[in-house]
């Protein structure tokens, strides 16, 4: 099943966005619909292993846990470990390069739900996703920076 993408360039370096991706407890304040979230376990490097969301993005209202893969400052995968009630199947990639003025994030997600969605319908939410977590992600990064 192909995942759905998206790409923003943001004037910082990748570790500095790597840094805001990576800072869970800060979520709520910039990715759109995160109620909360906590960081459950950390991997060798310190670096958050799963973290256990609350979402409010209508129409999906449901808690999840995701496990994290990191790639130092290059790459970060996550996939569902508990599933919620709404939300059964997730999967996602940053992918951080270098680029012109900063860093180039390329966003890509798969989203299962046990609603039934259309596919199209289901592909135009993880886009609308997508969109709003780049923004929020390129706004909070760069803000910082100022």
């Amino acid at each position: 099943m192909a995942r759905t993408s998206g790409d923003i360039v943001v004037a910082a370096p990748a570790a500095d966005v790597m840094a805001v991706i990576a800072d869970f407890a800060a979520y709520p304040d910039w990715a759109t619909g995160v109620r909360s979230s906590a960081v459950l376990t950390t991997d060798a490097d310190g670096r958050p292993g799963t973290v256990r969301f609350a979402l409010d993005a209508t129409p999906i209202r449901d808690e999840y846990t995701l496990g994290y893969t990191w790639d130092g400052d290059a790459s970060v995968s996550w996939e569902i470990v508990e599933a919620g009630e709404v939300l059964t199947s997730m999967d996602g990639t940053y992918v951080l390069e270098p680029a012109d003025g900063g860093t180039k994030v390329t966003y890509q997600l798969r989203v299962d739900v046990s609603i039934p969605l259309l596919g199209m319908l289901k592909r135009k939410a993880e886009k609308v996703v997508i969109d709003s977590a780049l923004k929020g992600l390129k706004q909070h990064v760069e803000a910082a920076g100022a």
